[in-house]
């Protein structure tokens, strides 16, 4: 068994932030596991062809690391993973992190006061346990009748298979999520057929993405504060939009809907197609796209757009509900991935033997500023609950939970405290405000079910307002809404 005080699992942005920062706190007994077998997590993962950030490079960041170099307005996925590894090296990194490693397991001594944690690798023992795996690890493909009776090659956009050759094949892919509307474009001039199964349509709006060149680039590199002052105004540009989600201009979004809608029909030559296109909810409701190059596609003679939903699969085709047939070399699925419900792949208990699983299913997923949990002393959540954001850049969440669990572990050594966990009254206080103002937002209000809502149909992934004021939440710890505990 291994022994530390401090153990965070995972090496994505939350993981890697949470280690920078606690040997810049001081702290040096403390270990990174991470299941693969490099750092970056679902920019290391997700290798997709046209892979891309829908958040600008210069935001997408740590603030205290800083890239005047990138390329483009939003980078595609080897530059963002190229930039993870040059920060892991940078600052030692490597050297902290046991690679290919994946948590099976953590349990809360109640005597020790200390969490046992079993791998696929060691077990450890440790007083304090942070958990930076993140929502966007685990595909989500859905349970299609006959799907394992398929004869041809099948995957998860986020499990791209790279060898199997997709020239002048029949493609058929299921889903038009974030990740479809990316690979789409640049498959489908590729491909022999490329079916498309849509359930419900998203909004997808110009990205209006370039690279970086000329005077833009010069003020950013290479005048004094560039990067910095660019930056900030991304962040700002960004932050206006939470307007149009829950604040007084929610009409805007009537107007972009209009505008968008209007694009789509001039730009789709097929006016049925086109309808298709265009959702029936409110922009914000789902997640909102960001593309230049999806839209066109359907006007490629080998591109079809099939909406009647799936009756089953076959293994040389699919059966659509309508009982039309079309045969399929290839089957991509675009279908996301689990979110809400991730946590039942995390296997962790508490306090009374209190699975984290159960307690979130029966009881809904409630935390404590998405970062911890009643009854889970010294278990920390890096973008946990209610704390993804639909307008701006969730590295800016993770550098402020960084900085909360920081202030924690302080508070802990000021009073002298072993184990630490948010009172059940405060955690529903902090909850019940959080949903009041969740359900006033057009994620609630805007006519969908989307990947947002939990199993009871509440928002537990969005956190509903101006990222500047979960900034101002987390800036201190309130030592009254905690309960502190002391070795025996």
């Amino acid at each position: 068994m291994i022994k530390t005080d401090i153990l965070i699992v995972g090496t994505g942005f939350s993981g890697m932030g949470m280690a920078m920062k606690l040997r810049e706190s001081g702290r040096g007994d403390f270990i990174v596991i991470e299941k693969a077998d490099d750092v970056g997590g679902t920019w290391r993962d997700n290798t997709y062809p046209g892979a891309e950030c829908d958040i600008q490079s210069h935001m997408y960041s740590f603030s205290y690391e800083l890239n005047p170099d990138w390329s483009r307005e939003y980078s595609a996925q080897p530059e963002i993973w190229d930039y993870m590894r040059t920060v892991a090296k940078k600052n030692a990194l490597y050297d902290l992190i046991h690679f290919n490693t994946e948590l099976t397991g953590a349990v809360w001594d109640e005597d020790r006061l200390r969490w046992t944690v079993t791998t696929s690798q060691e077990t450890y023992d440790t007083r304090v346990l942070i958990s930076g795996i993140g929502g966007l690890h685990i595909p989500n493909i859905p349970k299609l009748t006959g799907a394992e009776t398929f004869q041809g090659p099948h995957f998860h956009s986020a499990q791209w298979q790279h060898d199997v050759d997709l020239t002048g094949k029949k493609v058929a892919v299921i889903g038009t999520g974030a990740s479809a509307i990316q690979f789409l474009p640049q498959i489908a001039p590729e491909v022999g057929q490329l079916d498309v199964y849509q359930r419900t349509a998203p909004w997808v709006v110009p990205k209006h993405n370039h690279e970086i060149t000329g005077r833009k680039k010069a003020f950013i590199s290479k005048i004094p504060g560039g990067t910095r002052l660019y930056r900030n105004s991304r962040y700002w540009l960004n932050e206006a939009q939470q307007l149009g989600f829950t604040g007084p201009l929610q009409n805007i979004s009537s107007l972009v809907e209009k505008q968008v809608s209007a694009y789509i029909r001039k730009t789709v030559d097929d006016p049925e197609t086109a309808e298709k296109l265009i959702p029936d909810y409110r922009l914000g409701c789902k997640r909102v796209l960001k593309t230049d190059n999806y839209i066109p596609i359907y006007n490629r003679d080998n591109v079809a757009l099939i909406t009647e939903g799936i009756e089953e699969i076959r293994p040389d085709g699919i059966l659509a509900k309508d009982g039309t047939f079309r045969e399929a070399d290839v089957i991509i699925y675009g279908t996301g991935f689990h979110v809400t419900d991730a946590f039942e792949w995390v296997h962790v208990t508490g306090k009374g033997g209190r699975d984290l699983s159960d307690t979130f299913k029966k009881e809904g997923i409630e935390t404590y500023l998405g970062i911890s949990v009643a009854h889970f002393p010294n278990f920390f959540f890096m973008l946990g609950p209610n704390t993804a954001l639909g307008h701006n850049s969730v590295v800016f969440m993770i550098e402020q939970q960084t900085k909360w669990i920081i202030n924690m572990l302080d508070s802990m050594n000021e009073r002298g405290a072993q184990a630490v966990e948010p009172t059940s009254e405060a955690q529903r206080e902090f909850n019940d405000e959080l949903q009041e103002k969740v359900s006033k937002g057009v994620w609630s209000q805007g006519g969908c079910t989307s990947w947002y809502l939990d199993s009871h149909g509440k928002n537990r992934t969005i956190w509903p307002g101006f990222t500047f004021r979960y900034w101002w939440e987390t800036r201190k710890v309130k030592a009254h809404d905690f309960v502190w505990e002391k070795a025996a």
